[in-house]
């Protein structure tokens, strides 16, 4: 069965460290990016997010959202679920929407990525 709970790393070396699993599904702990428009240095945001329970076997299904308040105003929500490959590595896949703040209702259509 895979763990959340544990440093991650992604193909853009960002990692990922959920520190706090709570029995119902619920996660929190911290983004590193690598990946940022403002600098070419790290910056450390906030997570939060919630696991599907499964029984003893099974690959979960997670969410999350990562709050960039140290460098954009931005939020972004990632959706995935978590595999173990045939040689025992735990690998989590995931798809994502980063939305930035506009100044009005017209510039609406570019605000999300």
């Amino acid at each position: 069965q895979c763990q959340l709970n544990g440093l991650w790393k992604n193909d853009q070396d960002s990692l990922m460290e959920i520190s706090v699993l709570r029995d119902n599904g619920d996660f929190q702990g911290q983004y590193l990016t690598q990946v940022t428009l403002s600098s070419g240095c790290a910056q450390i945001s906030p997570l939060k997010g919630a696991q599907q329970q499964l029984g003893e076997e099974g690959w979960p299904t997670f969410a999350f959202t990562v709050r960039w308040d140290k460098f954009s105003n931005a939020t972004t929500a990632f959706v995935g679920q978590c595999f173990v490959d045939a040689g025992g590595k735990e690998m989590l896949s995931t798809m994502w929407l980063l939305r930035e703040a506009v100044g009005s209702l017209e510039e609406d259509w570019k605000a999300t990525r």
